[in-house]
């Protein structure tokens, strides 16, 4: 943990100084020559390796329905931003501080600590508008041209350093972590001194203009903010440590909160109507939000069946739904160990559905499904059509070993909504649980839908090499593997791996030019990492 915090550290304020060294002055979209330096072509491939590394060193929280929950949330806020057709990436951390960040090419980080900080979705969704207008205004790319002799070689130096450290192994690894992280902190730091507001304001402006087209509550951004001071003055939160990273990057006033404030009552007013009601005794005028369609709030609505009414959180077209439940799953999956989700769970209670279905899952990790089944029992009965508790409820079946009953529930969710990613992996890695060339067969089956448009999900790549390991497909299992290496930020690997498949004397001609045009594609990027001095540690052990 110590270095995953280091990591933290070291990549929270490198990309926080590349936007702090565009504070000092508000550039024009047009003209800047950031694109001649960085190519977005380019902007990506820094955006892939900083993702890398971090799922490298175990950073990332990937889980197929927090990444769900979290893609469809950024999605709508990248479509309603200024800059629609501008490629994003949004990616959860296990870290449990209070932070974001944009870095190049619409990579979009967000600790778990900032979801289990916002009490609703809104909040959520504000974080994540700001973080995106980093990237439409062009905020990070002005920061690399500002700072290409300096900035980006320190980020890259420290990820390598870093490596090289854990390279060495024992006790010395962390302090060599530590002087290389310190080393290039203190550069970074340095240049946070004259960070202005110039861009963080745009940032806010333009994000609760983005907010607002997605029809979320645009006071949500300054109730977040209000927050974070409370939290940074109280110094009681023991989660988030005496000043969350989020501030360090984004400096929070009692003037930008005013503004925040204002900013949203000015689209208030804007989207809304003025309504005359007149009676005898007066007349009342008040304003009346817009809303992207009007239906009754009745049984009477025409356009619908009998009997049918419309909640209001269906009339709201911003929220996921799901919100609630993805902050319950987070809080699971970023503790410590399962036992310290079960405890938080203890402390905390469980007073709504969400924290019931967190505390089943904690106990679903803690070994214990018996515990769990009872009350996913009856979630599911209470919200039948809710995909997570059925799943949940699903792999809780399969561990207590009613296994029928698991694969029934899979398979029935397998047909209301085919090729799913969660639902295809949580029934995959329950197969390829029981160890044998049937289920082995079923979970190829179940995944092979989901390859075309998975090529750079490593956890499709790792589940679907080990279908096909037990089912007897080496060579299929092979690829796959080498794959997921490729992507976990071990390139080196991945070819060693391939190199090894390619000498077999069984392949058919198919899987002897796959293996060789991966090859081809994965050695340019080993030889570059050789080129920096950047080896694999686990292979110069051996």
């Amino acid at each position: 943990m110590r270095r995953i915090a280091l990591l933290t550290a070291a990549v929270t304020l490198a990309i926080g100084s590349l936007c702090a060294q565009a504070q000092e002055s508000k550039l024009p979209d047009i003209g800047s020559s950031a694109g001649e330096l960085l190519t977005p072509a380019k902007q990506r491939q820094y955006g892939a390796m900083m993702l890398a590394q971090l799922r490298h060193y175990d950073y990332l929280l990937e889980d197929p329905l927090i990444d769900s929950w979290l893609e469809t949330l950024g999605t709508r806020l990248a479509a309603n931003s200024d800059k629609p057709r501008q490629p994003f990436n949004f990616f959860m951390l296990r870290e449990r501080q209070i932070n974001a960040f944009a870095t190049l090419g619409g990579y979009i980080g967000v600790n778990s600590g900032l979801v289990l900080t916002a009490e609703r979705e809104d909040e959520v969704a504000a974080v994540l508008s700001h973080e995106i207008a980093h990237v439409t205004q062009q905020h990070v790319l002005r920061g690399v041209e500002r700072a290409q002799r300096d900035q980006l070689p320190i980020l890259l130096a420290m990820l390598g350093a870093i490596v090289a450290a854990q390279a060495a192994g024992g006790n010395s690894s962390d302090d060599a972590t530590m002087a290389a992280v310190s080393s290039g902190m203190g550069l970074m730091q340095q240049r946070q001194i004259n960070y202005t507001r110039s861009n963080e304001s745009e940032a806010d402006r333009i994000g609760i203009q983005t907010l607002s087209r997605s029809h979320y509550d645009t006071t949500a951004m300054a109730d977040f903010f209000a927050r974070m001071q409370l939290v940074s003055r109280s110094n009681k939160a023991n989660w988030y440590g005496e000043t969350p990273d989020y501030l360090m990057t984004h400096p929070v006033t009692t003037t930008r909160i005013s503004e925040a404030k204002e900013r949203a009552e000015q689209i208030a007013a804007k989207n809304s109507v003025t309504a005359i009601t007149t009676t005898p005794d007066a007349t009342r005028v008040e304003r009346i939000p817009k809303t992207p369609f009007s239906l009754p709030d009745s049984s009477d609505n025409p356009l619908l069946p009998n009997g049918i009414r419309i909640s209001d959180q269906a009339l709201t077209a911003g929220g996921t739904g799901v919100f609630d439940f993805a902050r319950e799953r987070i809080r699971v999956l970023s503790a410590g160990s399962p036992r310290d989700a079960v405890r938080e769970y203890e402390r905390l209670g469980t007073r709504s559905d969400a924290q019931a279905y967190g505390q089943a899952l904690a106990q679903m990790r803690s070994n214990q499904p018996g515990a769990a089944l009872p009350a996913l029992e009856t979630l599911v009965r209470k919200h039948p059509g809710q995909m997570w508790l059925n799943l949940a409820l699903a792999e809780a079946e399969a561990q207590a070993g009613k296994t029928a009953a698991a694969d029934a529930r899979f398979e029935a969710m397998l047909r209301q909504t085919p090729n799913n990613r969660a639902v295809a992996l949580g029934y995959a890695k329950v197969l390829t649980d029981r160890n044998t060339p049937a289920a082995g067969q079923r979970a190829q089956a179940v995944l092979r839908p989901l390859l075309g448009g998975g090529g750079e999900d490593p956890l499709l790549q790792q589940t679907f090499a080990r279908a096909c390991e037990i089912a007897g497909d080496a060579i299929r299992a092979g690829e796959a593997y080498a794959e997921a290496a490729y992507l976990r930020g071990r390139p080196e690997q991945a070819l060693v791996q391939l190199n090894n498949l390619k000498r077999k004397p069984d392949l058919d001609y198919y899987a002897r030019a796959r293996i060789e045009a991966r090859i081809a594609a994965i050695t340019p990027a080993v030889l570059e990492l050789r080129r920096q001095g950047v080896r694999d540690e686990d292979l110069r052990r051996q």
